[in-house]
């Protein structure tokens, strides 16, 4: 069975509805921001800026914002996808802040959405004082698990970013229990439908369920055959390559991951340049031929030669 891939489909989901991911989780923050003048996401920025003793953090988002009162910042948006508690949180949120000041010379906003299931994992702000200096840097955390008593509430929300939740939610609930997960999946695939989203917005939806609620191939072809029949009910063709997309691009990324995650085993973190092409590559058979040259190449310089990279 593919295995939910969370960092992923976090970062897409953010991409593509960041308006409804600040209102949802920080309204305060929201309220800032002027939402009518275009954002800019500043990834590749964040990756050169992240690799000195960070490691390579795939959900971690930059976006370049402008405020309601006309003037400009930058946000640095942190989604925490690996699922255990770090010790060292605070302190890997305020170097991600002075790193990025220091790099463009802007105030920046830090938030964070914590999506382990370790209910004591609760990170506060940063501190450090000695004689008469004192440095402090707090900022807003969410806690996925604190919206399982408010389940009413994401049912209830137009915000599509509740969908997100209960899906993510969900796949935690569900583990090991595949014909539950199934249900759930389809249900709150049902419910992009129900709530009168557009296709695109359903789409977008669509891909982080597909992402996080994996089931066993034989469950997934049901479930995509009773989609096919609530589009046709509903006369709503959106999800026409659902199996093409679901099933197909599942096998090929959880290949490239798998690629990455041995090369970043063995020799540290992957050049951005070399990720792009792995992340790029859609032969899977190829991909089988990288995984053995990842494991067995002494080098990064020796996988990209025989990789033809």
């Amino acid at each position: 069975m593919p295995k939910a891939r969370y960092d992923e489909g976090w970062k897409e989901a953010i991409r593509a509805f960041f308006p409804q991911f600040v209102r949802f989780f920080f309204p305060d923050i929201a309220r800032h921001i002027d939402f009518s003048k275009q954002v800019e996401f500043l990834d590749k920025e964040l990756s050169r800026i992240s690799r000195k003793g960070l490691g390579r953090r795939r959900a971690d988002t930059l976006v370049k914002v402008s405020l309601r009162d006309g003037g400009e910042r930058w946000v640095l948006v942190h989604v925490e996808v690996q699922g255990y508690p770090q010790g060292e949180f605070s302190k890997r949120m305020f170097v991600y802040n002075y790193r990025i000041f220091d790099r463009y010379g802007k105030d920046v906003v830090s938030l964070a959405v914590l999506t382990d299931e370790d209910e004591g994992f609760r990170p506060g702000g940063y501190r450090f004082s000695l004689g008469g200096f004192r440095l402090e840097m707090d900022y807003p955390v969410v806690k996925l698990l604190d919206y399982r008593s408010r389940w009413q509430e994401l049912e209830e929300s137009e915000n599509p970013f509740s969908v997100v939740v209960m899906s993510h939610l969900k796949s935690f609930e569900t583990r090991g229990r595949m014909r539950e997960r199934y249900a759930w999946k389809l249900r709150l695939t049902r419910k992009l439908y129900e709530r009168g989203y557009s296709r695109e917005d359903v789409l977008g939806l669509y891909r982080f369920i597909d992402m996080v609620l994996s089931l066993p191939e034989e469950l997934e072809e049901e479930y995509h055959e009773e989609i096919f029949k609530e589009e046709e009910v509903r006369d709503m063709p959106y999800i026409t390559t659902a199996e093409r997309i679901g099933m197909r691009k599942g096998i090929l990324e959880e290949a490239r991951e798998m690629v990455l995650e041995a090369l970043e085993e063995r020799f540290g973190v992957v050049p951005e340049d070399l990720e792009e092409v792995v992340r790029g590559q859609k032969d899977r058979d190829e991909l089988r031929r990288w995984l053995r040259l990842a494991i067995r190449a002494g080098s990064l310089e020796e996988f990209r030669e025989k990789a033809g990279v």
